[in-house]
């Protein structure tokens, strides 16, 4: 008897023993589980943070894009307010030969300006007048008859002035093509 109170004390002891290698064992497990949580959460956290800061930055990329054209576009508005004083003093009967050319110079001035700021971020106009009727880049709003020398579907006249950037057509040309 003594044998088997022996055995059944060391199958307790060994139970327990392995009871407490099963605590041991879960509690590392649980603490790796919350260790793992955790990393978990900063990288979720880290991302939220991430894409905070992409858009925000997105953002000021296109403010400071905005503010770069406006930047360029100043000059021109002030070529444009010289340009309507002068067109004050030809309205206001001070009309002569050389006021009314200046006005001219200066309108032409402010337009060629206008299109070299434009031209500094990548806008070109669409050459239309003579060249095949392209529907990527013209819009027909009249047609006329062929006449002497004109080939048909060509573009005899331009209404609007189209504009591209870089590949992108961004206005098309409203123009005039014969038929």
């Amino acid at each position: 008897m003594e044998e088997l109170d022996k055995e059944i004390e060391n199958a307790m002891d060994g139970a327990a023993t392995e009871e407490e290698s099963l605590e041991a064992r879960l509690a590392r497990q649980e603490e790796e589980l919350g260790t793992l949580r955790d990393q978990v959460m900063r990288q979720a956290a880290e991302f939220q943070n991430y894409r905070r800061r992409t858009e925000q930055e997105k953002v000021q990329m296109a403010d400071y894009g905005r503010q770069d054209v406006v930047t360029q576009l100043l000059d021109v508005l002030d070529d444009f307010r010289r340009t309507l004083d002068a067109a004050g003093q030809v309205e206001n009967g001070e009309v002569d030969e050389a006021a009314f050319k200046s006005l001219h110079t200066g309108v032409a001035m402010v337009y060629g300006k206008l299109l070299g700021e434009l031209a500094k971020l990548g806008v070109e106009q669409i050459d239309a007048v003579g060249k095949p009727f392209d529907e990527a880049e013209h819009e027909a709003l009249m047609s006329q008859p062929v006449s002497d020398g004109q080939e048909p579907g060509h573009v005899v006249g331009e209404i609007q002035a189209g504009y591209r950037m870089g590949d992108r057509v961004i206005r098309h040309a409203r123009v005039v093509v014969t038929a």
